[in-house]
């Protein structure tokens, strides 16, 4: 068994790391990538055609249900999650997470339930910690994990997210990242060992990503994987459960948004901030 499936993550500062990792990876690598970089979901994505000619990989913006094909860049579309499937990709416009649509922990979550130790995941620039629990995922499914090195990032939050709550394999520069995964998608690979993540978690998880499920149903799935919290979801107005089953503190509502305790907390800043500029022009 190889390792055959990248699945890279990153927000602010991450677009120049990527465009030199695809630059410098070989037409004929034997494994699929997948993208996520928080953009605005209002405006048209360029970033296939700017990957496409940045190296010798086709990228596209996948359709819904698109079988898989080798040495092909699939970048998640503006305003949707990108869910890996065993055999092929899926895009949904499903609840943000971290306060970002598309997301980085559905699309590294859904890998490690799909392909275990096949999955190569990678961290890049970014702020807060989106990527941070759904790199754990890939860990814990028998994967590799790679981080940007936090000292060069533009923005090393995310970076030093990932360290924080995953016992991560590598920790290195933008410009090692590609031949890194040039070494390890040549390795031979074997699951001996059971995952230490429970599949029926991250199940449950990507059931509520999908939104397949009826509300009923939405409701036990939330109280399957943790307590109901004291805080509100930001974007529903909703309940936010506290998962318990988790290293790494994260709420998610019946709904199925999620937040870290890092993308909650910018939340409720916000909110708080919102709050203060009315009262302050209710006064004038």
């Amino acid at each position: 068994m190889k390792r055959d499936i990248i699945v890279i993550g990153g927000s602010a500062g991450a677009l120049e790391v990527l465009y030199k990792i695809v630059q410098r990876l070989p037409h004929d690598i034997s494994a699929a990538m997948f993208v996520v970089i928080h953009l605005s979901a209002s405006r048209e994505s360029l970033l296939p055609g700017i990957l496409s000619r940045a190296g010798r990989l086709p990228a596209t913006h996948p359709t819904d249900r698109e079988r898989i094909d080798p040495r092909t860049i699939y970048v998640a579309p503006p305003d949707r999650l990108l869910i890996i499937e065993k055999d092929y990709v899926a895009t949904v416009h499903g609840p943000k997470e971290n306060r970002a649509r598309p997301a980085i922990d559905p699309l590294f979550r859904s890998a490690a339930l799909a392909y275990g130790a096949r999955v190569i995941g990678v961290v890049l620039s970014g702020a807060l910690d989106d990527g941070a629990a759904g790199l754990n995922a890939i860990k814990k499914s028998g994967g590799v994990a790679i981080v940007q090195d936090p000292a060069e990032a533009a923005y090393p939050s995310m970076p030093h997210s990932a360290i924080d709550n995953t016992a991560v394999d590598f920790i290195v520069r933008a410009e090692e990242i590609a031949p890194l995964l040039r070494s390890l998608v040549s390795e031979e690979v074997s699951q001996e060992e059971e995952p230490v993540m429970s599949d029926d978690g991250l199940r449950k998880e990507m059931d509520i990503v999908r939104q397949g499920l009826e509300p009923e149903e939405m409701i036990d799935a939330v109280n399957d994987l943790g307590r109901i919290s004291m805080f509100t979801c930001r974007e529903c107005h909703g309940a936010l459960w506290e998962l318990t089953a988790r290293e790494m503190m994260r709420y998610r509502c019946h709904l199925g948004h999620a937040f870290s305790i890092e993308s909650l907390a910018a939340e409720q800043s916000e909110k708080l901030q919102d709050g203060l500029w009315s009262a302050l022009r209710a006064l004038e």
